[in-house]
């Protein structure tokens, strides 16, 4: 038969292909860019919020269209589409992509500790090796000689990561109560209260949803975010050709001059405004993991931009005639019959937008958490396809609380605005220094190239990032509280992880010790296998010999598995596993260091716990064919893979574990397998247990003030108010066994 009659003909292969990123592309619609289109709502009306309106001028007015304009076209378009997007890790995207994608490149990463093996990985050896420039050898050579150097990076990126955490506050709370606003423009008379009520019911309501994951509710979210941006757009058209059609005058950026020189500082000062409409930009790169660059560039390009250009342009050419509207001028440009049914679906949009920044600040939380920078949360995949797609029960209700809380206390958008707008162009910021250093150490570019991205977006965003300043006495302060706390509260939970870590490998017990203690104290091998988790990659940890030192026990077989997490999304599962023996093959005592991605899910404890013995299996079958070979060259090697073999073996073992116990139990050595992996398979029917450390850290009395606060009240207190982690693994309790022990760092 002819193999190639049996491929799908090319043209076939390129329809699925193309049918796969219209697919993508029609989902982006709903999951990254809600947020970006809902800016549509505020944006003119914080704009003039400040002394402004009393510019009330059509030049003024075009020139605000203008900048919104080149603004929305040179961040979202040109540095996002065009460059940022270029710069994904493995297909991921965000501000910790970017760090992670340095720290492969360059070696530089603070937020582990590396271990030999590491070079070896695929995920560390993707790219071909390009040539090194004098500027990349140089920055390499500053951040491997100046330690300081690489933890202020790692600040800079958890300050943008805090920030969007801060998003995940603000972003529901502006969108919910603007949208919700607009009833007044039909119903004047309305109390305020009323119009909070009515935003905390959808906020609540928005957050009690979350549960359900976003592979449930957000079916309908693409059709809503369509019929918005044609409303929109069908008003701006309207308005156009009803109220002004010159308006297309203002694409110029001749109009941006004439602002300036009639508004002066006013103009500056309204920068804060005009900045809000590229909030939701960063989720393009953020969410990049979910679907494809050339998905999110189609649907923004094609559908996204000229959208919500001509809703812009709509709006302006309304307020050129209709100046004493500034204060509600969307909801007023759109036509009386129109009203009722855009309002509705404003409603729905925005509840669509604030569920992209939750997903969002839920990704990012998960990332922080497992490279070690948040406490230890509870993390719920709502998803068996997707990983992105994830529930934390207690983010969610904290963000609900703070939500409701911003809403009560301002109840104006225009104070939550001007911190929404710090919020969003710090972020942006951040992501373009980071881009710098990837332009000229992983893309191995000039220098030049370097500097004139970061001089053409960077003095943007600080234009912006000044006049956000000048507004912090009214709402600014809001995300720079939010991200100092944030902040705060991950620098010290790092810091305190760290400094446990390095107690016990300072610590750690030597081999010939635990040997040495066995006739004194009359050691005992129990039936069974006990999975020792430590942070050590050899040696024993202190937590191990503080336990047999005051109950001389442990089990026949023991595990001392390490969890690590590395700076790549994902780690394929043949390199996950490490697996090494500990002293003579007597003493049944194995290290395996089991590695992870931050996009890796582990699995329930019991998907876990066969691969591992799979592993263990496997390598105890490889080293008993290493050892024949070696003994005997002519012996005839093992056919088939050690995994097939191994695999025989345990199915043989469910098998045997459902007969009478009475029976004589079969020998796993018929098939060609060593007795080691039958006492393996043997040792795990009697049962599995966990230990792991139960550790209080606490700062030395000589400690400086500083340390002490970290330690012994933050840290303290984050550790107590997190998940355990036996909880967070997922380990059963009955079969956990806890050490407790005080560390004095």
């Amino acid at each position: 038969m002819d193999v190639e009659a049996l491929s799908p003909p090319p043209e076939s292969r390129y329809l699925k292909a193309c049918g796969t990123t219209f697919l993508l592309a029609y989902q982006s619609l709903g999951i990254v860019y809600g947020d970006l289109s809902m800016s549509h709502i505020y944006v003119y009306r914080s704009t003039f919020s400040g002394k402004l309106h009393l510019h009330e001028k059509d030049a003024v007015i075009l020139g605000v269209f203008s900048l919104v304009f080149w603004t929305f076209t040179l961040i979202p378009l040109c540095k996002y589409i065009f460059f940022v997007l270029q710069a994904d890790d493995n297909g991921e995207g965000g501000t910790f992509a970017l760090y992670s994608l340095m720290c492969q490149k360059l070696k530089i990463s603070h937020l582990r500790n590396s271990h030999p093996a590491e070079n070896h990985l695929s995920v560390y050896n993707t790219d071909s090796p390009q040539r090194e420039t004098r500027t990349s050898f140089l920055i390499k050579s500053f951040f491997e000689k100046h330690q300081s150097s690489r933890v202020a990076l790692l600040l800079v990126v958890l300050l943008g990561t805090s920030m969007i955490i801060g998003d995940g506050v603000l972003t529901p709370t502006m969108a919910v109560l603007s949208a919700v606003s607009g009833i007044q423009v039909k119903v004047p008379n309305l109390h305020e209260n009323y119009v909070v009520l009515t935003a905390c019911i959808i906020l609540i309501g928005l957050f009690s949803l979350q549960h359900y994951g976003t592979h449930r509710v957000g079916f309908l979210f693409a059709p809503i975010v369509i019929a918005w941006l044609c409303c929109i757009t069908g008003i701006g058209i309207y308005n156009i050709f009803r109220w002004n059609p010159s308006v297309f005058r203002a694409l110029s950026p001749h109009y941006i001059f004439n602002f300036f020189k009639e508004t002066g500082k006013d103009g500056w000062s309204s920068l804060g405004g005009i900045v809000l409409c590229i909030t939701g930009a960063e989720a393009m790169f953020a969410d990049l993991g979910h679907f494809s660059k050339l998905s999110i560039r189609m649907a923004f390009t094609a559908v996204v931009y000229p959208c919500l250009v001509i809703a812009y342009m709509g709006e302006a050419a309304y307020l050129t005639m209709h100046i004493e509207d500034l204060e509600r001028s969307f909801y007023k440009s759109i036509p009386g019959h129109m009203f009722w049914p855009v309002f509705i679906i404003a409603t729905l949009a925005t509840a669509v937008g604030s569920q992209a920044m939750i997903s969002a600040t839920f990704s990012i939380i998960s990332q922080c958490r497992a490279l070690g920078c948040f406490p230890r949360v509870k993390i719920i995949h709502t998803s068996s396809h997707i990983h992105g797609q994830i529930y934390i029960p207690e983010i969610n209700w904290l963000l609900m609380f703070l939500c409701l809380l911003v809403t009560i206390t301002f109840k104006d958008t225009h104070m939550i605005g001007n911190a929404y707008g710090l919020a969003v162009i710090t972020v942006m910021f951040v992501t373009t220094c980071l881009m710098f250093l990837i332009i000229t150490t992983v893309w191995k570019r000039t220098i030049f190239l370097g500097l004139l991205f970061i001089l053409t977006f960077g003095s943007i965003e600080l234009m912006y990032f000044s006049a956000c300043l000048s507004k912090i006495h009214h709402g600014g302060w809001l995300p720079l509280v939010f991200s100092l706390i944030t902040l705060l509260s991950m620098s010290a939970w790092y810091y305190g992880t760290a400094k446990k870590q390095e107690f016990e490998l300072q610590n750690k017990v030597s081999l010939n010790w635990l040997l040495g203690l066995g006739p004194s104290l009359g050691m005992v091998r129990l039936p069974g296998i006990s999975l020792i988790y430590t942070s050590t990659t050899n040696g024993l940890p202190p937590m191990f010999a503080h336990f047999i030192t005051n109950f001389p026990a442990f089990h026949r077989i023991c595990i001392f598995v390490n969890l690590q997490t590395l700076t790549v999304p994902k780690i394929p599962l043949n390199e996950q596993f490490l697996i090494g023996r500990i002293g003579p093959s007597e003493y049944r005592l194995f290290q395996c260091i089991v590695r992870y991605g931050y996009r890796d899910s582990r699995g329930d404890n019991n998907e876990f716990e066969d691969q591992l013995l799979m592993k263990v299996a496997e390598f105890l079958q490889q080293e008993t064919i290493e050892d024949n070979s070696n003994a005997d060259q002519n012996q005839m090697p093992v056919v088939g893979k050690p995994s097939e073999l191994v695999e025989d073996v345990f199915s043989k073992a469910k098998r045997n574990k459902n007969k009478n116990k009475n029976k004589k139990k079969v020998r796993f050595t018929e098939i060609g397998v060593m007795d080691e992996v039958s006492e393996l398979i043997e040792e795990r029917e009697s049962g599995v247990a966990y230990m792991m450390g139960n550790t209080n850290v606490v700062a030395h009395d000589s400690s400086s003030f500083l340390k002490r606060l970290l330690i012994n009240i933050i840290y303290s207190c984050l550790r107590r108010n997190s998940r355990r982690q036996g909880v967070a693994l997922g380990l059963p309790h009955t079969s956990l066994i806890e050490v407790g022990m005080v560390y004095r760092v």
